[in-house]
């Protein structure tokens, strides 16, 4: 495990917060299913005005670049909060479309004399690396200035590395949701489950009614692993998560075998998924949200499961989060439900006046609030006002984020080397999508993901 022990520090939570937080966004969501108050429903749909709380300095006449591994309407959203910096201090910001592994892409980016000003990271493993490597420099008094103001520590101590602030966590999800199509689930007389057990039932009503119950986006490992975790935080429990995310324990422990054959419940259901393993690892996340929601009351699937920032996709079609698009926490599979969460953080690569700015104004709720406004995004920021996210169900989502304080597990993929946690066709990611097409190999999958994570933490 690559980290620091600041950043261990943060996932000490115990089994009753999580049990709290987790209690808390479930009331959350359920309570505000059904509203369609002012605000829109629809992630994109209006922008909110950032009245100004952070001072910038005059850039005219300079130029700086941001790379992301963002695209489609994450993209478009984040431009817009480029534009704003923009409009503020007279620079010029041009984004850079980043490949995964982003690491991988920004070592040739500097191999070649051209890295960005700017990298968004969206891995702790990858701030890690960057450090490592000579290429992140520490955010300035500004920039700290902010993160002290309205940041928790622990999302504070994510961003550090030797003691020392690199990353100012602009972005933050909650990973431990499960998103589904009212009208099945109406047609159906399915409801919205509580534990694994209930989640199997609802599924199996599904089924009955004609709709195949879940969409699986296979053809992006990263959506395997945040299953996983899922699963394991529930069943093993936050200890064992913790140990295994530092690999402390090996993939071979029993631990790992059960979640294995949990998730095998749903992924080695014939009929369960939609195409079949074969069509779900040829299905991209974006396409496993909008099939979920697109052809009314007889989508391709009924359920897909992914973080805050489906919202984005659901607005890509007819779909209205609230009324056709809905939401239920991802069921107890253990004794407490799970609450996983993840992250993008800024981090310098080119130290200037004007990144050390930039990194400041995405520290500061100004920025912040404008693409809270647009739907799809969750800020760590704790002096973001609800009322800037554009619905009912996103605002509960925020209020239980900042809520839980230090009080969450980042997602385990996400701590790991990028060797085994971050790399398409690679290491856990692989392993996962080989175990969705054959879910009955539990044993060879966990030999094939211990070798890979010894590798890859040296140990």
């Amino acid at each position: 495990m690559r980290s620091t022990s600041s950043t261990i520090r943060t996932r000490r939570t115990a089994r009753a917060a999580t049990a709290l937080l987790a209690g808390a966004l479930a009331f959350s969501l359920t309570s505000c299913g059904d509203d369609d108050s002012d605000g829109g429903s629809e992630g994109g749909s209006r922008a909110t005005e950032s009245a100004s709380t952070v001072t910038l300095p005059k850039l005219d006449g300079k130029s700086l670049s941001v790379a992301a591994v963002w695209t489609g309407p994450e993209q478009a959203n984040f431009k817009k909060v480029l534009a704003e910096f923009e409009k503020r201090t007279g620079a010029k910001v041009t984004f850079v479309p980043a490949q995964d592994p982003i690491i991988n892409f920004l070592g040739s980016k500097i191999a070649g004399g051209q890295p960005p000003d700017i990298a968004m990271l969206p891995q702790v493993g990858a701030v890690q690396q960057a450090v490592d490597k000579g290429w992140a420099t520490p955010v300035g008094p500004e920039a700290q200035e902010q993160l002290t103001k309205n940041y928790s520590q622990g999302w504070q101590d994510l961003g550090k590395v030797g003691g020392k602030q690199y990353g100012v966590y602009y972005k933050a999800a909650n990973k431990s949701l499960i998103w589904y199509n009212a009208p099945v689930f109406e047609n159906a007389g399915a409801t919205e489950p509580k534990t694994w057990d209930e989640l199997l039932t609802t599924a199996q009503t599904v089924y009955d009614s004609g709709v195949t119950p879940f969409s699986v986006g296979g053809a992006d490992g990263w959506t395997l692993t945040d299953w996983f975790e899922n699963v394991y935080l529930s069943q093993a429990g936050p200890e064992k998560y913790d140990q295994l995310a530092k690999h402390e324990i090996k993939w071979t422990d029993p631990s790992v075998k059960d979640a294995l054959t949990t998730l095998a419940q749903v992924w080695g259901k014939k009929d369960y998924v939609a195409g079949g393993a074969a069509g779900a690892l040829q299905t991209e996340f974006p396409a496993s949200v909008t099939q979920t929601f697109t052809g009314g009351d007889q989508p391709k699937a009924a359920m897909v499961y992914e973080g805050d920032f489906v919202q984005v996709n659901i607005a890509e079609t007819d779909a209205e989060v609230g009324q056709e698009a809905k939401v239920f926490p991802f069921p107890s599979v253990g004794g407490t439900a799970p609450v996983v969460s993840g992250g993008d953080a800024a981090v310098i690569l080119k130290d200037s006046e004007a990144a050390q700015a930039l990194a400041t104004w995405l520290a500061s709720p100004d920025a912040a609030t404008i693409q809270a406004g647009l739907g799809g995004y969750l800020s760590p920021n704790k002096n973001v006002d609800p009322s800037a996210y554009p619905n009912p169900v996103q605002q509960k989502m925020a209020k239980s984020l900042i809520a839980a304080g230090d009080d969450f597990r980042f997602d385990m993929s996400d701590q790991a080397p990028q060797a085994f946690g971050g790399t398409p066709g690679k290491g856990e990611w692989k392993a996962l999508q080989d175990f969705l097409k054959n879910p009955k190999d539990v044993a060879g999958t966990q030999a094939t993901l211990e070798a890979d994570a010894a590798r890859a933490y040296g140990n």
